[in-house]
């Protein structure tokens, strides 16, 4: 199925249900497949065929949304860019994509006028409005003309193998590298999803999180079961609260950091959020002890998922039910887990020589599906590598427990060996977020004369704590031993994160360095 499909698919149930809600604005299925329609008749007319690619820089904003369908609509291939990353980093992307057209927002104009020059290969640029103030733009307006018949054709059989998807890794550990995600492969993440989670008859999703990321490839199950989906434009985690009760939300997603703000929100308790069927957390290892107090105070509904670009979302489910017992008490020893391997892909733990490695050991997760993406554009040394032997190797570092779920211990970059001894800074992670002065943590290693390497602790503490570095210790010492406890530990009033909420180890590493 093409990502249009599934609106389509939406569309078949009720056209005249909402589809898209933003800012209390409602707009039908009917609406946004006409929308759609129009969106690929003007790429079409642009020259922008099958297999063009086609960039979209906004926020998260409706008809952005609606342009990632309607580019689907022509055949084309959808590349989200994080209107956040640095000029530079954007150019770098568009250029790497072969990119043809670029439809972007008013509100990064400006990031457009800095790399415009730079992207000979970039013929058309569309604005999200009609207020052009530059002779190379194209109006919303004029780039849609809704006025015109459609001319656009009832499609040829799809193909699972056809590129859907270009998307970024990021480009904080290098080059950034394009993720070719075929039909096929966000075809099984929507199967898994709606297999895996309780989806259920006309939910309501709300989309805080980016949806160039994990929030928006979350929209198509949604659409298929004809969904209605509330866009937030900017992260409020008081919004946010508000806008569950309002529209009786059903399903959301948001990173660990979000969770803990919506934790710390006054409101929280006092919110009805009864609506809530499915809460997905996931993109960074939450705090067991943060995880247990959102399924007190929010509800059974906590959900992870377990994946990567390479492989979206779904390599390791783990449903609300999976948290609890069969008398709602709640599973303490699973809530450190990241899931079981999704139903449709097989997962193995393999050694550094690519041999499984025996039951309970630790070793990298691999993952064989039709999940796992086709390969890095334009980059066959670094596929060779990542997808050896018939594997997607993850570079997470992990094990499966006697049930059956996945552990995830660390990333292996992340690995620290203090002493002779492997230290897994998740493990230390997961111990300081027990103590009830911090919010947020992230451990490292740093290069030490006497241990090799030392376990470095930065916290940001919870609002209005303060911080006893002696006693801290002395906590981490009483639950995972002398070895793993950090010797230094710094409080910082918050840490680095990438554009997406994800910390950022590489600059704490570079600020904490003699």
């Amino acid at each position: 199925m093409r990502l249009v499909d599934y609106l389509d698919k939406g569309a078949s149930l009720d056209p005249g249900a909402p589809c898209l809600t933003t800012d209390g604005v409602s707009t039908s299925y009917a609406e946004v497949v006409d929308v759609s329609h129009a969106i690929a008749d003007g790429l079409r007319r642009r020259g922008v065929g099958p297999g063009g690619k086609v960039a979209i820089i906004s926020a998260n904003d409706p008809r952005a949304f609606t342009c990632v369908l309607g580019i689907s609509r022509a055949e084309a291939v959808w590349c989200p860019i994080n209107p956040r990353n640095e000029a530079g980093e954007n150019r770098e992307l568009l250029d790497l994509f072969d990119c043809e057209a670029v439809i972007f927002q008013a509100t990064f104009a400006p990031l457009v006028e800095k790399i415009r020059g730079d992207l000979p290969g970039v013929h058309s640029w569309i604005r999200l409005d009609d207020d052009v103030t530059s002779p190379s733009d194209l109006g919303w307006s004029d780039f849609v003309e809704t006025d015109q018949p459609s001319t656009n054709p009832d499609p040829a059989p799809s193909s699972p193998d056809t590129l859907a998807m270009l998307v970024g890794t990021g480009g904080t550990t290098g080059r950034p590298k394009g993720v070719m995600l075929s039909q096929g492969n966000l075809e099984t993440m929507t199967a898994l999803t709606l297999m895996g989670y309780p989806v259920g008859e006309r939910p309501v999703y709300l989309a805080l999180a980016p949806l160039t990321h994990a929030a928006g490839v979350l929209c198509f199950p949604m659409l298929a079961s004809g969904g209605e989906i509330v866009i937030m434009r900017a992260p409020d985690v008081h919004e946010f609260l508000a806008l569950i009760e309002r529209h009786r939300v059903t399903h959301t997603f948001l990173p660990p950091t979000l969770i803990y703000m919506v934790l710390a929100a006054e409101e929280l308790d006092a919110t009805d959020l009864g609506s809530l069927r499915c809460f997905w957390y996931g993109a960074a290892p939450m705090s067991a002890v943060r995880l247990e107090e959102a399924i007190t105070r929010i509800g059974p509904v906590m959900a992870q998922i377990f994946g990567q670009t390479e492989a979206p979302m779904m390599i390791a489910m783990m449903p609300p039910a999976d948290h609890v017992d069969k008398h709602g008490g709640v599973r303490r020893e699973r809530l450190s887990a990241a899931g079981r391997p999704a139903p449709l892909v097989h997962v193995a733990i393999l050694d550094g020589d690519d041999r499984p490695v025996p039951a309970g050991e630790r070793g990298e997760i691999c993952a064989r599906s039709s999940l796992v993406m086709q390969g890095y554009y334009k980059d066959a040394a670094a596929t060779a590598e990542a997808l050896r032997g018939g594997w997607l190797h993850t570079g997470d570092i992990g094990f499966l427990d006697p049930d059956g779920f996945l552990h995830i211990v660390d990333r292996a970059k992340d690995m620290i060996i203090t002493g002779g001894f492997n230290v897994y800074s998740t493990e230390v992670e997961q111990a300081i977020s027990a103590h009830p002065s911090v919010q947020d943590c992230a451990v490292v290693g740093l290069p030490d004369d006497t241990w090799g390497e030392r376990v470095v602790a930065v916290i940001q503490p919870a609002g209005g704590a303060s911080v006893d570095a002696a006693e801290l210790t002395a906590f981490v010492k009483a639950r995972i031993g002398s070895v793993k406890a950090p010797k230094q530990i710094e409080v910082w009033d918050d840490l680095p994160r990438s554009k997406v909420g994800k910390v950022l180890k590489k600059d704490i590493k570079e600020r904490l360095a003699p």
